[in-house]
């Protein structure tokens, strides 16, 4: 239990901390005027008080990937707690509020007109084919799941016979009714839906887990194993490395390229500044902390990491069964219910805000403004329909896979947008370059590593060409920032 206390230590610290130290690294004006003022239009521009920003931020982000991520990458064993740690202090949050700043100063930018502006047109045309493709990928997982976790409640033998696709009727009744929501919260102005019911899930997710932490410290049930090794406890550990699997596995929980497509809804409703370091730091802080408490859980649940993958293994790696085990077990059916209200709750919220960003995402680069409800019908349509032949087309296991890397990747170009924006500052390259360098090699690994993709037996070869890829990559951010100086210059 030690290695876990202090690494909820160091979290919170950091906020107090490192979170400030990035404050005055970015030059925080709490008396800036922001885009809420400057770009008031009553639909996406809106101003909205500290405390809401901050819970729907953190629904924003948070959606499965500290919990099923969380309990799934637990299987490595403690090394599991040291990535959310040190991810999040240094990798996650640092990203979030650092891209959130970037998108406040520039009224409120989505992130690939934020990258095209630091990394270049071509960054710019790649971002927004890959950003929107994400959304829709993300809109997707996060309609399956909640779906797929509603029905596993619900014993109604009249619709458990199949439909269609595999699906029963009950699960295209429960997809029909999310979708309805996720339709209205797409189209309707931020303060109307999000805005007001938001925080009430916010509350929720941070109640389940402080109740699960409860019974973790409290309860004398559980025992949570310690750091003493970088070990791999999976049982296939051959064919999933920790570098880079373990990295891709735990995604928001650590750091996740999905916040930075997320901080500009918030970055247009912010009233200050000076709230960047609680809605962007905070929040991810927050959500490292939830991802520590249920990797704990996943590790102590059923006696060992052991135990945690043989359960993995027994339940097909169904995450959400495994978080429904848990909860009934630990707190009880009726506690159990509402935490599993609230799982849902996170998925259901960081779904519909991606289908959200995916329509400002496009209305940006396309020029369509959004004060009229009939373009924004146009714009989120198609979106909507790609969701569905997602689901309808790709296994769970399949779509998290992907979605896990594309997620990442993302986070690569945006913490290279950083490195270039301290780069223009003249200061705190280092704060992003690390970051920027370790995430490369991490994603560029998985493509040769990774058994769906190239999967290659020699791991030598494989971890080299990650080197060869993340070399390249740094050699042409240099390139890149030599040519800005000679213009400046100029």
């Amino acid at each position: 239990m030690i290695t876990f206390l202090v690494c909820l230590a160091l979290l919170v610290g950091a906020y107090f901390v490192y979170g400030r130290y990035l404050e005055r690294l970015v030059g925080i004006d709490p008396a800036a005027e922001t885009p809420c003022h400057r770009c008031y239009d009553g639909v996406d521009y809106v101003p909205l008080p500290r405390w809401r920003i901050f819970l729907i931020q953190l629904l924003n982000i948070a959606g499965l990937g500290p919990i099923f991520g969380a309990v799934l990458g637990a299987a490595y064993g403690p090394v599991a707690f040291l990535w959310i740690t040190f991810g999040g202090i240094f990798l996650g949050a640092m990203h979030d509020f650092v891209a959130g700043v970037i998108s406040l100063r520039h009224d409120g930018a989505s992130l690939p007109e934020s990258a095209g502006h630091y990394l270049g047109r071509g960054t710019r045309l790649f971002m927004r084919l890959f950003s929107v493709g994400l959304m829709v990928l993300v809109g997707a997982v996060f309609l399956s799941q909640p779906a797929s976790l509603i029905v596993n409640r619900l014993d109604i033998p009249a619709l458990e016979g199949e439909a269609f696709g595999g699906f029963s009727w009950l699960m295209l009744l429960v997809l029909g009714v999310i979708l309805v929501y996720y339709i209205a919260a797409t189209l309707l102005p931020v303060d109307k839906i999000i805005g007001r019911i938001y925080p009430v899930f916010g509350v929720a997710l941070l109640f389940m887990a402080l109740g699960v932490l409860f019974v973790l410290l409290f309860s004398g049930r559980y025992t949570i194993p310690e750091f003493t090794s970088f070990e791999n406890c999976l049982t296939d550990a051959r064919e999933f490395p920790i570098v880079p699997m373990l990295f891709t596995t735990i995604a928001c929980g650590a750091i996740s390229g999905f916040h930075a497509t997320q901080s500009p809804l918030m970055a247009r409703c912010m009233r200050s500044e000076g709230e960047s370091r609680s809605v962007f730091y905070g929040a991810m802080i927050s959500e490292s902390i939830v991802a520590l408490i249920w990797a704990a859980i996943g590790m102590a649940f059923w006696g060992d990491v052991a135990g945690l993958n043989a359960a993995i293994a027994r339940y097909d790696g169904q995450a959400a069964i495994l978080i429904d085990l848990i909860a009934t077990e630990t707190l009880g059916p009726v506690l159990a219910a509402f935490v599993i209200f609230g799982v849902v709750a996170c998925a259901i919220t960081s779904g519909d805000t991606a289908f959200r960003s995916a329509r400002l995402i496009v209305a940006d680069f396309l020029g369509i403004e959004q004060r009229s409800l009939r373009k924004r019908i146009w714009i989120s349509l198609p979106l909507f329909a790609a969701g569905l032949v997602i689901i309808f087309a790709l296994p769970f296991q399949v779509m998290w896979s992907y979605f896990a890397w594309m997620n990442q990747t993302l986070a690569v170009v945006t913490l290279w947008m950083i490195v270039v924006y301290f780069a223009r500052r003249g200061r705190g390259v280092a704060v992003g370059l690390i970051p920027a360098l370790i995430m490369t090699y991490v994603c560029a690994s998985y493509i040769f590593v990774s058994p769906l993709m190239f999967g290659m037996h020699n791991r030598v070869a494989a971890y080299v060409l990650g080197g060869v890829l993340t070399l390249a990559m740094l050699v042409w951010i240099i390139i890149k920032l030599r040519r800005d100086h000679a213009k400046g210059n100029a």
